[in-house]
């Protein structure tokens, strides 16, 4: 026989369907059953039916049992909970968050925010009255600078497991690839998350060590967060180590950069310096540039890609 629920899993059950009901369309129980299982709610599709059942008896919840399957949403004039009460440009600002943040808040947080972000998305639908906050979303675009590449695919769960323990500044076990195809299982204490371009970077020490070190996570076979804690080091700076051009492959040597480029290729740099220290000297066909820069492998691929558009570099280290 099943066991029965307790009164708090069902009380908790409850004010989960409650959150994810909508205001301007009709909801299945198919779908909140489908929205409670990606967030890990392991409920029957006929309790959650039957609960649907009992919160539009005391709740202004309507039920459209004209066909199946029955369809739930708060009545017009409802107070309901604080989501059905989102306003269009909230919903705008939530839509907007969701689609930018979503690998760089932690897995449990966004989850836990799935009810806000569905009834969000569901107020800027074609059947509400949010015309403009919904024209706003094929206003914006985020351009890369690059030319676009697909991100990599990370294993399922691996994203969560490394999310949750940088969080709760939990050690991490890791099987971990690297781009020579070594593999080995380590353990970590997880710092800070990158997003560069397409792909995603975990910034961490190896037990033991007090270097850090940056791991790709699709490399990452697998993870598990351990139940132990760590205290964040106080002299780890997420911001100082990308100003130190460690993402794109360099040790914080700093250099005195200086080139000329053909002014078509070199233009942009005028509008948007290497550096604040930055000094362009214009001459008839061509720039001269010279900046304080870190000297990183990003930097020489960035040069390469130049051609011969660029000529006369030097660097002299600081």
């Amino acid at each position: 026989m099943p066991k029965r629920p307790d009164t708090l899993e069902t009380v908790l059950l409850a004010l989960e369907l409650l959150r994810r009901i909508p205001r301007n369309r009709k909801v299945s129980a198919a779908e909140l059953h489908e929205q409670l299982t990606a967030l890990g709610v392991d409920r029957e599709i006929r309790t959650i039916q039957r609960q649907l059942e009992m919160l539009s008896k005391h709740f202004e919840i309507e039920c459209d049992d004209s066909n199946k399957p029955y369809g739930y949403k708060w009545k017009e004039r409802a107070k309901g909970l604080a989501l059905p009460m989102l306003s269009e440009q909230e919903s705008l600002l939530l839509t907007l968050a969701e689609q930018h943040l979503h690998n760089l808040l932690p897995a449990s947080l966004m989850k836990s925010m799935e009810g806000f972000f569905t009834q969000a998305r569901s107020n800027l639908g074609p059947q509400a009255n949010a015309q403009r906050e919904r024209e706003w979303l094929s206003k914006v675009r985020v351009v890369s600078t690059t030319q676009p590449l697909l991100p990599p695919m990370i294993n399922p769960g691996v994203f969560e497991e490394v999310s949750n323990a940088l969080y709760g500044n939990k050690w991490l076990k890791l099987d971990y690839k690297n781009a020579n195809g070594k593999r080995a299982n380590v353990v970590v204490m997880p710092l800070g998350l990158a997003q560069q371009g397409p792909r995603m970077y975990l910034v961490c020490r190896y037990r033991s060590f007090d270097n850090e070190r940056s791991l790709a996570l699709h490399r990452i076979v697998s993870a598990s967060a351990s139940t132990l804690t760590f205290e964040r080091p106080k002299e780890f700076d997420l911001r100082k180590y990308d100003d130190d051009g460690r993402f794109g492959f360099g040790e914080g040597r700093r250099i005195r950069l200086t080139f000329r480029i053909g002014k078509d290729a070199g233009f942009h740099l005028v509008e948007s310096p290497l550096s604040a220290d930055q000094q362009a000297t214009e001459f008839d066909d061509e720039y001269q540039i010279s900046a304080t820069v870190v000297d990183t492998g990003q930097l020489e691929w960035w040069l390469r890609g130049f051609g011969d558009q660029i000529c006369d570099v030097r660097r002299n280290f600081i």
